[in-house]
């Protein structure tokens, strides 16, 4: 360390500097990890006002699970579930519905795909004062703000950083892993979804598989006659 020391004396002032910024640099790359299987469990946290109209939606979870280009989410609202299989690499999302044993499958396209791709490409991310300890990582605090002008509130990890951009989309723009984040209602309400497990361990490939049988294949527009 002492000759290391009197090296660092000699150097001119702009190379001590440059020696002193990449060491900064590395330690912050050393910090950032970046994942590609990931499993997190969420809890969510309904407002007190829609819980008195919803109270069977107490107790609801979302989990998100993250392998390479594969990313599956899984919501289950007690009283109705629904699973996403997101394939960023072929560019195609299926949608699973289970509402009380009546099981459905939506089929999106690319072209379905890149269109709510660029909707949520143009949620811009603004980080905030304040961090929050979550599931053992401190989290940033930030303000997404949509394409519409709504904002929501997130806190991510930056030392976690997902491989795959795309495992899900509302997080394109985030530099890091969401561990608690707001979700607007289409009644303009916010639910907070709260990290409760991660997970880094390899995700098994089957849970993006797409199911064979036991669900009927519909359309969208079949599932917004059906009232859903």
């Amino acid at each position: 360390m002492k000759n290391l020391s009197i090296i660092y004396m000699k150097l001119p002032n702009s190379l001590f500097l440059t020696f002193l910024m990449l060491g900064f640099t590395a330690g912050h790359l050393c910090a950032q990890r970046l994942v590609s299987d990931v499993k997190i469990v969420y809890k969510l946290q309904l407002p007190p006002e829609q819980l008195q109209t919803d109270a069977l939606l107490e107790g609801s979870t979302l989990t998100q699970y993250i392998r390479g280009p594969l990313s599956r989410i899984d919501m289950n609202l007690n009283v109705v579930s629904y699973t996403y299989l997101i394939n960023s690499r072929e560019q195609n999302l299926v949608t699973l519905i289970d509402n009380h044993g009546d099981k459905y499958l939506i089929r999106s396209d690319k072209d379905e795909y890149d269109k709510e791709l660029k909707q949520y490409a143009g949620i811009h991310f603004k980080d905030e004062p304040g961090t929050k300890d979550l599931v053992g990582y401190t989290c940033k605090k930030a303000i997404g703000t949509m394409p519409d002008g709504k904002t929501f509130e997130v806190y991510y990890t930056p030392d976690l950083v997902p491989e795959n951009k795309h495992y899900n989309r509302r997080f394109v723009n985030l530099k890091g892993l969401p561990l608690e984040f707001e979700i607007i209602t289409r009644a303009g309400a916010k639910m907070s979804v709260i990290a409760t497990q991660l997970d880094l361990h390899p995700v098994p490939a089957s849970l993006f598989e797409v199911p064979v049988s036991g669900y009927k294949l519909i359309s969208k527009e079949e599932l917004q006659k059906m009232g859903s």
